[in-house]
């Protein structure tokens, strides 16, 4: 009696959101951990329609109603990802990252960039032809809900150098 060999599946694409406020890092971060992991990464500003970048240019943070077409497009981003995919993408409250964690209908890991209002202020204010505005961070943090600690998230202090941040990351990513 001979044995058929099972047929290989395709790995599990990974899915990674690096999330945090404006001025932690994402794009920076994301492309750095895209060359380390072999990764592709997916700006999620690219994502917003015209009106939010419209209106954060404007000095005026986005609502709800606002950010959810733009969590579904990163959540359907996500869900046409092949191999492994970092998205930038704020994801500020439990409820948006639920919502992308639903619309990409597979496992999300979210990777949260933080750091100090102070050094994210510092940061915000040296860097140029970005939309959103330094005045837009306190009512970013004002909405920032950290991820609890049934999330799975990987929580990673900014304050340090870039190559040092993207090697942690991908330790916690590797696991123990």
């Amino acid at each position: 009696m001979s044995t058929a060999a099972s047929p290989s599946l395709p790995e599990t694409p990974r899915r990674l959101v690096l999330m945090g406020v404006a001025g932690s890092g994402k794009s920076a971060v994301g492309a750095a951990l895209a060359r380390r992991i072999g990764a592709v990464y997916v700006d999620g500003d690219d994502l917003h329609p015209p009106e939010n970048i419209a209106k954060m240019s404007r000095g005026e943070p986005l609502t709800d109603a606002d950010r959810w077409p733009w969590l579904t497009l990163v959540g359907r981003k996500l869900a046409r990802a092949e191999g492994t995919v970092i998205l930038g993408c704020s994801a500020l409250k439990r409820r948006y990252r639920d919502h992308i964690r639903k619309e990409a209908g597979a496992p999300v890991t979210f990777v949260h960039l933080s750091g100090t209002k102070e050094l994210i202020a510092g940061r915000m204010s040296a860097r140029s032809g970005h939309f959103m505005p330094a005045s837009l961070l306190d009512s970013q943090f004002a909405a920032l809900e950290p991820p609890g600690p049934d999330e799975g998230a990987v929580t990673v202090d900014i304050d340090q150098p870039l190559d040092r941040l993207v090697e942690e990351i991908a330790a916690k990513l590797a696991g123990p």
